[in-house]
């Protein structure tokens, strides 16, 4: 991905959270902070920006769109059907998931790709028992540095940027010259990042981390179904989803079979624990809502551990 694409791309997501915190009842995933991110010129510009792609909703909402609705429910509804859905229930997954590693052992958080993640200034308590790894490029890196600056939050001493350029260097090679600790129980969050790569880069990554990583070391990613790639079977929403990624010229490549899939998994040395559906990730964070959020068709999230 485009380091300026990436950038914004990061934006956009934490954008999405800080939407969610700020307007919706009740939360899929509370990220209270992420709102101190943005100065109110961004936040006015975001909301207009968002708003002004509710035409794209047709395929998938055309009653909100022959609605023509005012801009705060044009942004609701951008927001909600298509940003929000998978941002919000993935990092409530993810950091589910975490609490119950911490009580197992696990004693590093590495965030994959962190972007504008607030974990570490979100999470005070389970901070206390982890060291924290963000890997991201540097340039995305030093864009979130100057906006926590600007909110005025205290960098922990428990958190470690770990710049790396994902085009010339392995993440493990970079997490082994940082203060990562290969023999301490890990966690890894690896979100919205393998629709993107290569099926062998995604499980080259995967036997990268197994390698590196301490007995009982846990990763989370989510993952596209193979349907999602077949235009008679995917629904309008993804084929919506990657139709904007070609657009920015960062198509969407690769689905998984949830069938095999902890078969491949066990050749990167790792076991598949959990893996979650569409209707199961509707059933456990969207059910008996009232508003548009609805968990992506497709979309499946997958626990795996050494």
């Amino acid at each position: 991905m485009q380091q300026t694409q990436a950038g914004i791309t990061a934006l956009v997501t934490a954008y999405a959270r800080a939407y969610h915190a700020t307007h919706d009842s009740p939360k899929i995933f509370d990220d209270f902070l992420a709102d101190q991110l943005y100065t109110p010129e961004e936040h006015s510009s975001f909301d207009h920006n968002l708003a002004e792609m509710v035409g794209t909703l047709e395929s998938i909402a055309p009653d909100v769109v022959a609605s023509k609705p005012d801009p705060a429910t044009a942004l609701a509804a951008v927001i909600q059907f298509i940003h929000g859905p998978v941002t919000l229930s993935r990092s409530r997954y993810t950091e589910d998931c975490l609490v119950d590693a911490i009580a197992q052992g696990v004693r590093q958080y590495v965030i994959l790709g962190a972007g504008f993640d607030t974990f570490a200034f979100r999470q005070s308590d389970l901070l206390e028992k982890l060291e924290v790894f963000e890997v991201d490029h540097p340039v995305t890196q030093a864009m979130k540095r100057q906006r926590i600056g600007m909110a005025g939050w205290e960098i922990p001493t428990k958190l470690h940027f770990v710049p790396v350029d994902f085009n010339s260097e392995k993440v493990a090679d970079a997490l082994l010259r940082s203060s990562f600790d290969p023999r301490a129980q890990s966690f890894f969050s690896w979100l919205g990042v393998t629709y993107y790569l290569a099926r062998e880069v995604v499980f080259d990554t995967l036997k990268a981390i197994a390698d590196i990583t301490a007995q009982g070391s846990t990763v989370v990613f989510d993952y596209m179904d193979t349907d999602a790639f077949i235009p008679e079977k995917a629904a309008k929403r993804i084929q919506l989803m990657q139709a904007g990624a070609r657009r920015v010229g960062e198509p969407m490549q690769t689905g998984f079979d949830p069938a095999v899939l902890a078969d491949d998994l066990r050749h990167a040395g790792l076991t598949l624990e959990e893996n979650l559906s569409p209707m199961a990730i509707e059933e456990r964070y969207f059910r008996d809502r009232t508003d548009r959020y609805h968990a992506y068709e497709h979309v499946h999230f997958a626990r795996v551990q050494k």
